[in-house]
């Protein structure tokens, strides 16, 4: 199990099962989350499990890759982006994108080390290096940016990810079951904890992170920007008092496990209300599950991708004109086997599928080079060979668009790696 945050000591049961009685479906980190940041927003959104790339965008240019994927090949459904490769059909709002310069794709990337295990892969990734093991990169770039520029983190998903994790203060928030309670409950814990140094600074800080919930989700029923602030307004007062609704907050569970594409939309719609918040988080990491499919792939894939596909939607429709200033990666822990199994689907494998999105992306054609799927291409016989390395397209992105810098970059946010420069020309 991973360690929790350095920044301060984890929270005991009775806090959780407090938080749990008022809806507060988050996990705090640290204090002072949602402070002011940059300009320039990045999410990163980690698809867990080792998401196929070669069905995410699938090489229907190469010969190869149906007599290698069989009846799992992706050829006529394919949203063509050009005569080398396409998306997978679900992903119809990114290739929407894609058309409009707003989303690139990397198709042969991986983290330095070769590993095929879940857990030391997404440690590897989440970490970019090979020690400080409790401390994720994204806090690390938090932490070296210059201080007029500092922004905050903000992450969604079930469990607080380790890229995110370290002495920077960020929040966390994960959308989950919650019941409706008496209005005075918050205040009655609040006096409870107020002499304890942790959990008094937890729970208010809670509060907060719902009550900039309540306002992002008020803004989606309020499109007139008078009507959306007095809607903040209010919203923030109510969810101080008593915490997201139950019904609000159930649809949001419900986005998180893929069952209803209309509430992934609205996830994403909501996440971007957090980060427009003039206290807003800049940099944001989403971690998605269920993309580990030995068996049954297709159906299984299909599910994942087109909740992916909605979550981005409403990251791009509810961020609006700020959606030209936000660079968004989404990533996997490693790839999968170039051939099927014997049970409809794949197995772990090395290099993946990353896509990049964004409106202010740089026109151009694939990121990294196309290793083909010929046999003696393939990595150890079996699996797409990396051309890209991972860290490079995470440092053009910080370096660019968040404004890292390349020292920091190669010494402290991923350290030991001046071997794997920034791309360029990205954003």
């Amino acid at each position: 199990m991973r360690s929790g945050p350095t920044a301060a000591p984890a929270p005991s049961r009775r806090t959780v099962l407090a938080a749990a009685g008022l809806g507060l479906g988050l996990q705090f980190i640290g204090a002072n989350a949602f402070a002011a940041g940059t300009r320039n927003r990045f999410v990163l959104i980690i698809c867990r499990g080792a998401a196929d790339g070669l069905s995410v965008t699938p090489p229907i240019g190469d010969a190869n890759y149906v007599p290698l994927r069989g009846d799992l090949a992706i050829t006529g459904d394919a949203l063509r982006l050009d005569g080398d490769f396409g998306l997978h059909p679900q992903l119809s709002a990114i290739h929407r994108m894609a058309q409009t310069g707003q989303a690139r794709i990397a198709p042969a990337v991986a983290m330095p080390d070769r590993i095929r295990s879940h857990f030391e892969a997404q440690d590897k990734l989440e970490n970019g290096a090979g020690h400080d093991a409790a401390v994720g990169w994204m806090n690390r770039a938090l932490a070296s940016l210059a201080k007029g520029d500092k922004a905050e983190g903000l992450s969604v998903g079930p469990v607080a990810p380790l890229v995110l994790r370290g002495p920077v203060p960020t929040a966390s928030w994960s959308p989950g079951r919650v019941v409706e309670t008496e209005a005075r409950l918050p205040t009655l814990i609040q006096d409870l904890y107020k002499d304890d140094p942790v959990l008094s600074v937890a729970f208010g800080t809670g509060l907060q992170t719902e009550a900039a919930v309540q306002a992002a989700m008020s803004r989606l029923a309020s499109p007139d920007p008078e009507m959306q602030t007095a809607a903040d307004a209010s919203a923030v007062e109510s969810a101080m008092a008593r915490g997201v609704s139950a019904r609000d907050s159930a649809r949001l569970a419900r986005s998180m496990s893929g069952s209803d594409r209309k509430a992934a939309r609205t996830l994403g719609q909501t996440i971007a209300g957090l980060m427009l918040q003039d206290a807003g988080a800049d940099m944001v990491a989403i971690s998605l599950d269920g993309f580990d499919t030995h068996a049954n792939q297709a159906g299984q894939l299909a599910t994942r991708l087109t909740y992916l596909d909605a979550l981005v939607d409403g990251l791009h429709s509810g961020l609006g004109q700020t959606w030209a200033d936000t660079a968004v990666l989404v990533v996997t822990e490693f790839g999968r086997t170039a051939r099927t199994n014997g049970t409809a689907g794949t197995d772990h494998g090395t290099a993946s599928t990353a896509l990049l999105l964004g409106g202010g992306l740089k026109r151009g054609g694939i990121i990294g080079d196309w290793p083909t799927l010929q046999e003696n291409k393939l990595y150890e016989n079996r699996d797409l060979a990396p051309t890209l390395d991972l860290r490079s397209l995470f440092k053009g992105v910080l370096a660019d668009h968040m404004g890292v810098d390349r020292r920091a970059l190669d010494t402290t946010v991923f350290p030991d790696s001046a071997n794997a420069p920034p791309l360029q020309n990205l954003v």
